[in-house]
C-alpha cells in the first residue's frame, strides 16, 4: 500500500497526516474519524532524581519486550507504531548540537517532521520562523536528526518524514520551563494549524522520538537513542497496535504528555464538546488571542491524540497534570458511598466543566518533573507496577518487561479496577522525580495546590475566581438543559 498525500501547489504537506501515514481517504464504508488504538505501553523511572542512561536503556528494552502488543502490516518491517518519550536530553544536545544552548530549562526543542524535498523544507522552515517571531520566539537554529532507515519497510520508508530538530528561546529572554512550554506551545498549534507540519513534541522539558517503526527498530533508527550520554529520571515508551486502522508517522505514541493503551469510545462527543468551548476560552497564563490556537483538537488525529491535546491545553493553562487527568478520567464516583466527600466534590464540580474521556483506557502521562499512569472508570486495560530497593518505578500493561530481581522488589500491585457489584475507584500512580517518593493514589483535593471545602467546589459552577486560582485556563460550563450523566 502507498501512502497517500494530498499538497497545495508547492508540494506540500496541506494536514498534520498528508504524506507521513497510510490512512487513505473516507471512502465506502469506510471513515477514518472511527480509528481506535490498542496497544502496550511502560513506564520507567528512578526516585533518585538523577538522570541516568541506564533508564534509557531499561526503558527501550522494556518496549522490545512489548513487541507482541504491536502490529505491523503485510510487510514484517513496516510497524504500526514505537517511541519514546524522555527529559530533555540537555548533555547529549550540547555535544551534538553545534548551537550554543542557554542553560537547562531556557530553551525548548523538539522533532519536526518535515517534506523530503530540500526547497519545500526551506520554505517551511522561513514560514516557522516567520510564525516564531510573531510569538516573540527566537529561533536558534535547527539540528538534522540523524536516522537509520535501512531497516524499515518499504510502506513506511514510503511515507517517512524528514527529522529536524528545532532550538528555541524566548527572544525576550522572560520565560523559563513550564512558562516556556506555554509559548512554545502557541508556536507549534500555529505551526501545525497554518502549516500542516507535525513536531513530535516542543518544550523545555520532555522530548519524544518516534515513528512507524516496530519496537526493535526504534533504538537502531534514530541514533540519538544509542549515545552513552542521554539520560533521563524518567522514560515512557509505547508499542502501537491501530486495530482496524492505518499506521502513521505522527500517530505512533507517546503524544506531548501522554501514551495510552486502549481506546477512548467517547471521543466524538469529547471532540465537539471541546469545539463548542474553544470561543469560551480565557486564560492569564495562555498569552493573547487564544482563537488563534483552534482547532484544539486536530481533525484528522486519532482518539488518543485528541486526548493528549485536551490534557495539554488544560495543563498548560494553569492546572498540575494529576489535575487535569482526573478532570478528564474520572472515578466512578456518582454511586460510591464510601467515597471521601472532599473528593466526590471534586468529581461533581469538574463534572460540570468537563465530560468524561471513557475507555477502556490505560493512560500514562508526564510532564518531565513527574510520571504516572490511570486507569478510566471501566477499569477494563489492567496493568502492573513495581518498585526495587533502589528506588526503580516500573509500570506496565503486563508483567515481564523487564527482568527485575526478585529480590529487590520492596512493592508490588496489580493496576486495575476490580468488577464487582460496588466499583473499586481506579488507582493511579504517580512518581514526582523531585520528591522520590510513589503516591499511589494522589489526592485530587491537592493536586493544584489549594484545598477547598466541598461546598466551594459545589457553589461555583462557573469556576469564578472566588473559588480558583486566578492564572487557571477558564472554560464556559456546559450550556443549560443538557442533562449531565457524569458516572456510570
Amino acid at each position: 500500500m502507498r501512502a497517500v498525500s494530498s499538497t497545495d501547489d508547492e508540494g506540500m504537506p496541506v494536514s498534520l497526516l498528508d504524506g507521513y501515514s497510510t490512512t487513505p481517504a473516507q471512502q465506502g464504508l469506510y471513515d477514518p474519524q472511527f480509528e481506535r488504538d490498542a496497544c502496550g505501553v511502560a513506564l520507567v523511572a528512578t526516585l533518585s532524581g538523577v538522570p541516568s542512561n541506564d533508564v534509557v536503556k531499561q526503558a527501550l528494552t522494556a518496549l522490545e519486550n512489548l513487541e507482541h502488543r504491536g502490529a505491523s502490516g503485510s510487510e514484517p518491517d513496516s510497524g504500526d507504531g514505537a517511541g519514546i518519550l524522555i527529559q530533555v536530553p540537555d548533555a547529549l544536545l550540547r555535544r551534538v548540537s553545534g548551537i550554543e544552548l542557554p542553560e537547562p530549562g531556557a530553551y525548548a526543542t523538539g522533532i519536526g517532521f518535515l517534506p523530503t524535498d530540500g526547497p519545500a523544507r526551506d520554505v517551511l522552515m522561513a514560514q516557522i520562523d516567520e510564525i516564531a517571531r510573531d510569538e516573540e520566539i527566537e529561533i536558534l537554529g535547527w539540528r538534522h536528526v540523524p536516522t537509520d532507515p535501512s531497516l524499515v519497510g518499504v510502506t513506511a520508508r514510503e511515507c517517512m518524514p524528514d527529522f529536524w530538530q528545532i532550538f528555541a528561546v524566548d527572544a525576550r529572554n522572560a520565560t523559563f520551563g513550564l512558562d516556556l512550554d506555554r509559548r512554545a506551545y502557541a508556536l507549534r498549534k500555529r505551526v501545525e494549524n497554518e502549516l500542516g507540519v507535525y513536531f513530535a513534541s516542543l518544550s523545555s522539558r520532555t522530548m519524544v522520538y518516534k515513528g512507524m517503526l516496530t519496537t526493535d527498530q526504534l533504538t537502531p533508527f534514530y541514533l540519538d537513542l544509542s549515545e552513552v550520554d542521554i539520560a533521563s529520571t524518567l522514560a515512557l515508551v509505547h508499542s502501537r497496535f491501530s486495530t482496524n486502522t492505518f499506521p502513521s508517522w505522527p500517530l505512533a505514541h507517546p503524544y506531548r504528555l501522554i501514551a495510552h493503551n486502549g481506546e477512548i469510545n467517547t471521543v466524538a462527543g469529547n471532540r465537539n464538546w471541546m469545539t463548542t468551548r474553544e470561543a469560551m476560552l480565557t486564560s492569564d497564563v495562555l498569552s493573547g488571542d487564544l482563537t488563534r490556537l483552534s482547532p484544539i483538537c486536530t481533525p484528522e488525529a486519532s482518539d488518543s491524540a485528541s486526548f493528549d491535546e485536551v490534557l495539554e491545553l488544560l495543563h498548560l493553562g494553569g492546572r498540575s497534570l494529576p489535575q487535569a487527568v482526573l478532570m478528564m478520567i474520572p472515578e466512578a464516583w456518582e454511586n460510591n458511598p464510601d467515597m471521601d466527600p472532599s473528593r466526590r466534590a471534586f468529581y461533581e464540580f469538574y463534572a460540570t466543566l468537563m465530560e468524561p474521556w471513557d475507555g477502556p483506557a490505560n493512560v500514562c502521562f508526564t510532564d518531565g518533573t513527574q510520571i504516572g499512569a490511570v486507569l478510566d472508570r471501566n477499569g477494563l486495560r489492567p496493568g502492573r507496577f513495581w518498585v526495587t530497593d533502589e528506588g526503580l518505578v516500573v509500570l506496565a500493561s503486563e508483567a515481564g518487561v523487564l527482568d527485575i530481581d526478585p529480590q529487590t522488589v520492596v512493592r508490588r500491585d496489580a493496576f486495575n479496577q476490580v468488577a464487582c457489584s460496588s466499583l473499586t475507584p481506579p488507582r493511579a500512580a504517580s512518581s514526582k522525580t523531585t520528591r522520590s517518593r510513589l503516591n499511589s493514589r494522589p489526592n485530587c483535593r491537592t493536586t493544584s495546590g489549594w484545598t477547598p471545602a466541598s461546598s466551594t467546589w459545589r457553589n461555583c459552577p462557573n469556576e469564578s475566581t472566588s473559588c480558583t486560582p486566578t492564572n487557571l485556563l477558564r472554560v464556559g460550563s456546559k450550556p443549560s438543559g443538557i442533562a449531565r450523566k457524569n458516572s456510570g
